[in-house]
């Protein structure tokens, strides 16, 4: 197995180290460079502070039921899996409209800041709830506003960048997910051990006021940086001839430009396979990874203390983070189903342990933080629709939006089913879950492999077609040229 570099050359090893991080390939020019380090700094920047947040939202839920929320409010059963349906409800209704909207080169440049200042008020509303019907309130509106951001982003990047840089760019951003997953841990025992009855509230209350305090501010950047796509008014950093090269560039990587939004993109979009493989694969993605959020729960039920509860969690979070970027810049070196293949491979052995779950604690460790490993395999997939489906923007966005429907739409009802908190087969245990976990880390697997034969297959069929039609086209043109003369012979005469 040999990785290649931007130019296609077969790499050594420390070729493969300097390709790693070779953002700016040197036979690129000079002004293409600039543009990519601008977008870089315009769009990574404020998608990541965004998706930071975002995720810090989604754990700090978490982490303030095991935190005292549950107690203050005195919860019993299946009340966080209920908050997590209220989200999930308004996240499920909201993509497909989300992110046709985004196709808009006019709406593309705003929605996101417009939607962060929205979410960030819910955020601070989070802190002041006092029952918990309005937690499931607000919980349901985070949703709604949350809802366009990650599939979003990922159109938006499949926008302006391409191949090998659009790996590399998705995994970099994709490490806020586990960022903000991890610090939402220490700031949840920094709040739990510092700022318990500070203003007569509980640390878990202040940790939704921090991520306010986060979000408002994120939202302002994103005014005035988020380009949006190439075809959306052009932001004071980027020049008419910036604009000039990215459509260029997007020419030349058959990235289409947005057409028009009409009926026929849901008819086109349902005829290819495209969407049916990429919204199955991306709900076994959701379903597997559910379970792997919540080894809190089990080191509750093990006695550990509050603050040992949020932090060793973390270490979850630190290998995601690195396999989040790691994995996906070498996915734009090596065939991305190799990458697939080890990191579903120590999924499958984590779910196994999980499944046994009689084995050494120090064994049952290991296997919650392997799960880590699996931290690429969402930006290889989302990277992966992006380069199969970038002759169709409109059918890119579709299919984006829907990967979320769909994949959320089973996480509304699914873990009720499989992962209840409560009762005999309740969290952590989860005899029915976990091997139901297994099958799906399985099928994920199986349906990305699948997607990338099948183009691999119809880029062969398309070469064959049009390297005939090229020689069609030569038996036509020597015809032509051979008639010619006669015809011109014949006028002379």
């Amino acid at each position: 197995m040999s990785g290649r570099n931007s130019k296609g050359e077969k790499l050594g090893l420390w070729g493969l180290v300097k390709e790693v991080f070779n953002w700016y390939p040197s036979h690129y020019p000079v002004e293409e460079r600039k543009l990519l380090f601008k977008l870089d700094v315009s769009i990574l920047v404020f998608a990541c502070l965004c998706f930071f947040v975002k995720y810090l939202d989604q754990t700090n839920i978490s982490n303030a039921y095991v935190s005292g929320l549950k107690e203050d409010f005195d919860l019993h059963g299946n009340e966080l899996n209920y908050f997590n349906v209220c989200y999930y409800t308004a996240y499920v209704v909201f993509q497909v409209p989300g992110l046709l909207l985004m196709s808009r080169p006019k709406l593309a440049r705003w929605l996101l800041p417009t939607l962060e200042v929205l979410w960030g008020i819910c955020t601070f509303a989070q802190s002041r709830a006092t029952n918990v019907s309005q937690l499931y309130a607000i919980r349901f509106l985070v949703g709604m506003f949350e809802a366009p951001v990650f599939a979003g982003t990922h159109f938006i990047l499949g926008s302006w960048y391409s191949g090998p840089e659009l790996f590399k760019r998705a995994g970099t951003w994709f490490i806020c997910n586990p960022l903000g997953t991890m610090v939402s841990g220490y700031l949840q025992a920094a709040a739990y051990t510092n700022l318990s009855g500070v203003g007569g509230m509980p640390g878990w209350r202040w940790l939704f006021i921090i991520d306010g305090i986060f979000t408002i501010p994120v939202a302002v950047i994103g005014f005035f940086i988020f380009p949006g796509i190439p075809d959306s008014p052009r932001p004071f950093f980027l020049t008419e001839s910036d604009i000039a090269l990215a459509k260029d560039r997007a020419h030349r990587f058959r990235i289409r430009r947005p057409g028009k939004l009409g009926l026929d993109v849901f008819k086109r979009t349902l005829k290819r396979w495209h969407i049916w493989v990429f919204i199955s694969s991306y709900a076994c993605m959701i379903l597997s990874s559910y379970p792997t959020l919540y080894m809190n729960l089990w080191l509750k039920a093990e006695g550990y203390s509050v603050t040992q509860i949020n932090k060793l969690p973390t270490v979850t979070y630190a290998l995601n983070i690195v396999t989040s970027w790691l994995g996906s810049t070498l996915a734009s070196i090596y065939p991305p189903w190799i990458i697939y293949t080890i990191v579903s491979a120590c999924s499958l052995f984590s779910t196994l342990c999980m499944i046994i779950w009689n084995i050494p604690r120090g064994l049952k460790f290991v296997a919650w933080y392997l799960f880590g490993a699996a931290g690429c395999t969402s930006p290889i997939l989302y990277s992966t629709v992006n380069t199969i489906v970038k002759d169709d923007s409109e059918e890119r966005a579709l299919i984006m939006g829907s990967m979320m429907t769909f994949g959320y739409s089973f996480q509304i009802w699914v873990p009720l089913l499989l992962f209840p908190t409560a009762g005999p087969d309740g969290a952590p245990r989860w005899r029915k879950g976990w091997p139901a976990t297994f099958a799906f880390f399985f099928l994920l697997w199986a349906g990305f492999v699948s997607a990338v034969v099948i183009h691999k297959r119809e880029q062969k069929r398309k070469g064959k077609y049009a390297e005939s039609s090229a020689e069609s086209t030569e038996g036509e043109v020597e015809a032509v040229v051979d008639v010619a003369p006669s015809n011109k012979g014949a006028s002379e005469r």
